[in-house]
């Protein structure tokens, strides 16, 4: 299962409020690519896909294809602003190395 802080939830919200028209949910997923082999995508969907998980956190739903899932079992998400930016966080035990600028992982 993948889990979002309170403040990522708050945050996916508040940029679906603002779509027109207004998107089902939050798609994650895992992506090659990247320094170390992988990195995370987060897209806004108009409906689940025939094989997706979906999860809900309120009234969010997030998507979550198959394969991606074996790499995001267990992962958070949080929303983190800091003097260098703002920007979604994952903490995921999968990863077994994340590269330099840590936009990407391998596992």
């Amino acid at each position: 299962m993948i889990s979002l802080t309170e403040k990522a939830v708050v945050k996916v919200n508040e940029i679906l409020g603002m779509q027109e028209p207004r998107p089902a949910g939050l798609r994650i997923a895992v992506v090659g690519g990247g320094c170390s082999g992988f990195s995370y995508s987060m897209a806004f969907e108009t409906s689940p896909g025939m094989l997706d998980k979906t999860y809900a956190f309120g009234d969010l739903k997030v998507f979550i294809d198959q394969a991606s899932m074996l790499y995001l079992d267990g992962a958070e998400v949080d929303y983190v602003e800091t003097l260098e930016g703002a920007g979604f966080k994952f903490g995921n035990p999968n990863t077994k190395s994340t590269c330099g600028c840590g936009s990407s992982f391998s596992a």
